[in-house]
């Protein structure tokens, strides 16, 4: 299923540090150096003529309950026709580093509430890309058993909310070729891995010619 972006329309992508890619936070304009002003840029490049608004509300370190807490002033506020949201590595990743775990239960209930939250409030497409892992060592590997059910629920919740699910976490399973090639940690993306990420992306997308925002 693709969302069709309205000309004059915005586009809102938001989560976490892979989103967030070093963007100016003091420029509200500003897309970072990752996979969002990539997928802005040849978007842009395709259509010209067919006016897009894309905004970019990443931060670094964010779990979905993070999301939760800013959700009224970093996506509501902004009055976005598309929505897409990638967020969930962190909620694994605490539990490794800082034993501090987000349970599936919980992370299901935060991200369902900012669904419905747009859903109510929003006439806006959604777009969820589901939370991945690259991993590079087996202690690493052994992340997937947190990891995993968040993805299926990333999966349930955009058949819920009838939103376009970009299948990241698969697309890089399924790459055939060094993992280094697209992460130098498991989880921040190089400059490939950010490409591989946006033409994903785009793939969900198509120009709405006859409406406007």
């Amino acid at each position: 299923m693709t969302v069709q972006v309205p000309c004059g329309g915005r586009v809102l992508f938001i989560g976490d540090s892979i989103t967030d890619a070093d963007r100016d936070r003091t420029d509200g304009a500003d897309l970072g150096h990752g996979y969002a002003m990539m997928a802005a840029a040849w978007f842009t490049g395709a259509q010209p003529a067919h006016r897009v608004t894309f905004l970019n509300r990443g931060i670094g370190g964010d779990r979905v309950r993070d999301l939760r807490a800013r959700w009224d002033d970093d996506c509501l506020a902004l009055a976005p026709q598309v929505v897409s949201v990638l967020i969930g590595i962190n909620d694994t990743w605490r539990r490794y580093d800082h034993d501090d775990p987000t349970g599936v239960e919980e992370f299901e209930r935060d991200y369902r509430h900012v669904l419905t939250r747009t859903r109510d409030r929003l006439d806006a497409a959604l777009i969820l890309m589901e939370p991945f892992l690259i991993p590079l060592d087996d202690k690493q590997r052994a992340w997937r058993e947190d990891l995993d059910p968040k993805v299926e629920v990333v999966r349930r919740l955009a058949a819920d909310f009838d939103a376009t699910l970009v299948a990241v976490d698969a697309a890089f399973a399924a790459a055939d070729t060094d993992d280094r090639v697209w992460t130098d940690d498991g989880v921040h993306l190089t400059p490939s891995g950010h490409a591989l990420l946006a033409q994903h992306w785009l793939r969900a997308i198509v120009p709405d010619t006859t409406a406007t925002a």
